[in-house]
């Protein structure tokens, strides 16, 4: 027999002791009250001038002191004209005594001492608990109290039945009261003293020794699954941290503090705090801010109960608020609430701290696993498969420990007839897993341009390589060669393109995100700026933590739209738009991926932004060299044409996009004419798109005689 068999048998043995002493307990009252009600002989002149004329339970107490005037005890003394019955007083049995000082003591002397009852409410509750565990105990409180009908306990009856009577228990702050141990039915205008007590149902259980989570709280609570798994190293460090502090305040008998989880990554935040409530035998429950009650009376029923489990269970709260808005909700307001009186252990997901929570608060700051750390979780996710894997995809991608494991899994699993295939599937996987998060803020583009189809001058495209080729190789400089150790700031790519409408500036990275093969987001200003104060700051913060994910590179079109000149103040909107512009400066210079900027208006652009640059390439004006090879490509294989001459066409003064629009246009002429794309169809289309642009047109440009030999 184990120790947890052996100590439900003594449990079950207590509490047939208990039951059966308060059986014998309420028989002997019912038995006193009859010999009460037939006096034997006609009272004194003295005892019948007493003012005392109220019913008899309330004539048999009094004040203990004037220090105490709440506290009442039974007066023992019978008066001269009754006789009470010589088995009136009925101690404790000593099996009981001897239960509660064992080293594992019952469940009811446990709850006692964790939720602060005095002997008298601790008898007073296990009155009420027999109406469940003894079904004779409701007929023995009808005889107790001279009415049939009251067959339930109240609170008259424990007065009257137990030593050592306290008034103040029905105080709605005493614990039976306050911390819910029992319910009472009061209706209309019946008296608090004589309406019908039961007990909690979950406290029931529990004095029975079935101990779990009020079903109350599992709608709102999520327990948190039992993760094992090793933990980074320095992710280890913190969780051993926690576990010190909460033993340091356990051993000194404190309320333990509350811990802020601080930043952007709440998967590590709960893996942390799981592998801590673990390592003290604690069950963690998460609570998502959303599902906390913001009514008052619901919201006070939560704390009171989830404080009573807290001291019933080793449990541990995990409050889920990464994603709150903290301005104007009633959600940050009902949490600030929560946390403010204690809930025992409980950590606050947030990311950034909350002011004025209470004393003793705990910041901790919580980043997800270096990239050193990261190649080191592939390697194990991955075990025999790994090959040169880790290093890749945590130089490219910047992912906590359980998605590095949960990605692994599923590729492995998808791959388990063809492990050539692996590679792919991870990669597959993990632009996948860091999509979803950018989508309300960017529009992602379907990179298909290669090397093959981008013109532009050699030196120029010598750079865009090189922008490449130093994306691929971030990890191998930044820690094989120490970099990472000595920089907080700049471990991220950030390009400019500037040049004209339609000179290459998308086409480039769409060819350096396809090379790369990562997602390719534009961001959507429309999206981003907001007029009014702080939205675009805090729509910002969404975009860069959702990307530090890796595996993308940002887009920002236009960019002297965000990127801008700071002005002189000379009113608020002034001051806020420069705010806008020195946070956007601040999370650049932060940001660890690749940020492509493509502006139009190079010269808009503020100055110690430009300066934050690693890369800064111009796109010309293409000449008719570069002209002449875009007209060459710019169709498919698949178009037909007939007697295109390019050299003609490159004679157009029109950049890279505006090629591809005439081309485009003189395809769905063709098409239409049911023809192969003709010179004469190309410059009609020219025609378009010159109109288009207001640009000045010389008709002999637009003309073209096939019948003589294709000359103007």
């Amino acid at each position: 027999m184990n120790d947890l068999e052996q100590w439900h048998r003594a449990n079950d043995q207590y509490l047939a002791t208990a039951l059966g002493w308060l059986r014998q307990r309420l028989e002997r009252l019912g038995a006193a009250e009859t010999t009460l009600e037939m006096p034997t002989q006609a009272p004194s002149p003295a005892a019948a001038a007493a003012p005392q004329q109220g019913p008899l339970w309330g004539r048999m107490f009094k004040s203990r002191s004037a220090a105490a005037p709440t506290m009442l005890t039974v007066n023992r003394e019978p008066p001269a004209q009754i006789a009470a019955p010589a088995s009136a007083a009925l101690p404790l049995p000593a099996a009981m005594g001897e239960a509660e000082a064992a080293q594992q003591p019952p469940a009811l002397v446990l709850l006692a001492r964790r939720l602060g009852l005095s002997e008298f409410e601790r008898l007073t509750l296990l009155l009420c608990a027999a109406m469940e565990l003894d079904t004779g105990t409701g007929e023995l409180c009808g005889r107790a109290q001279r009415d049939s009908s009251k067959r339930y306990p109240t609170f008259a009856l424990a007065l009257t039945l137990f030593d050592q009577p306290a008034w103040e228990v029905m105080s709605p702050e005493r614990p039976l009261r306050y911390w819910r141990l029992i319910e009472i039915n009061q209706p209309g205008a019946q008296p608090l003293i004589t309406a019908a007590l039961k007990a909690d149902e979950r406290i029931v259980n529990y004095i029975k020794g079935l101990n779990y989570l009020d079903d109350r709280l599992s709608p709102l609570v999520v327990p948190v699954a039992v993760d094992r798994g090793t933990l980074p190293p320095s992710q280890r460090e913190v969780s051993e941290a926690l576990v010190s502090h909460l033993q340091r305040f356990a051993a000194d008998a404190q309320s333990p503090p509350l811990f802020q989880l601080l930043g952007p990554d709440s998967a590590s935040k709960l893996m942390i705090a799981q592998q801590a409530a673990d390592r003290l035998g604690m069950a963690l429950y998460r609570l998502p801010a959303d599902a906390l009650p913001s009514q008052s009376a619901d919201h006070e029923t939560f704390a009171r109960l989830w404080r009573r489990e807290s001291a019933l269970l080793p449990i541990a709260l995990y409050v889920d608020a990464a994603e709150l808005d903290r301005a104007g909700s009633p959600q940050a307001a009902s949490i600030q609430r929560l946390l403010a009186r204690g809930v025992g252990v409980a950590f606050l997901d947030t990311r950034e701290p909350w002011p004025d929570l209470r004393n003793n608060t705990l910041l901790v700051d919580i980043a997800k696993p270096t990239p050193v750390e990261q190649q080191a979780a592939w390697a194990e996710a991955l075990g025999d498969g790994a090959n040169d894997q880790p290093a890749r995809f945590a130089g490219h991608f910047n992912f906590n420990v359980s998605s590095i494991r949960q990605i692994a899994a599923h590729a492995l699993a998808a791959t388990t007839d063809d492990s050539s295939k692996l590679g792919e599937a991870l990669w597959s996987a993990c632009l996948r897993h860091s999509r979803p998060a950018l989508d309300q803020l960017a529009q992602a583009l379907d990179p298909k341009a290669t090397w093959q189809e981008l013109e532009l001058p050699a030196t120029e495209k010598a750079l865009l390589r090189q922008i490449a080729e130093q994306v691929e190789s971030r990890m191998a400089v930044y820690d094989g060669w120490g970099f990472r150790s000595r920089m907080n700031r700049g471990l991220g790519i950030s390009v400019l393109f500037a040049g004209d409408s339609g000179t290459g500036k998308t086409m480039a990275a769409e060819v350096i995100a396809n090379e790369l093969r990562l997602a390719l987001y534009r961001i959507d200003l429309s999206a981003v700026v907001n007029k009014y104060i702080g939205e675009t700051e805090k729509n910002l913060r969404k975009l860069f933590n959702a990307a530090e994910q890796g595996g993308a590179i940002l887009f920002f079109d236009e960019a002297d739209a965000l990127f801008g000149k700071r002005s002189e103040v000379k009113d608020s909107h002034d001051r806020y738009a420069n705010i806008e512009i020195n946070y956007l400066l601040q999370r650049m210079e932060a940001y660890t991926g690749l940020a492509i900027l493509a502006t139009n208006m190079k010269s808009a652009l503020d100055p110690a932004f430009v300066r934050r640059l690693r890369f800064i390439v111009n796109f010309p004006f293409p000449g008719p060299t570069e002209r002449m090879a875009i007209w060459q490509k710019v169709f498919p294989p698949e178009t037909p044409t007939s007697g295109l001459d390019f050299s003609r066409l490159a004679k157009l003064n029109l950049t890279g996009g505006s090629i591809q629009n005439i081309a485009l246009n003189a395809a769905f002429l063709a098409e239409r004419a049911g023809t192969p794309v003709t010179m004469q169809l190309m410059l009609e289309a020219a025609r378009t798109e010159f109109r288009k642009l207001e640009k000045p047109i010389n008709e002999a440009d637009f003309r073209w005689l096939e019948a003589a030999g294709g000359n103007a």
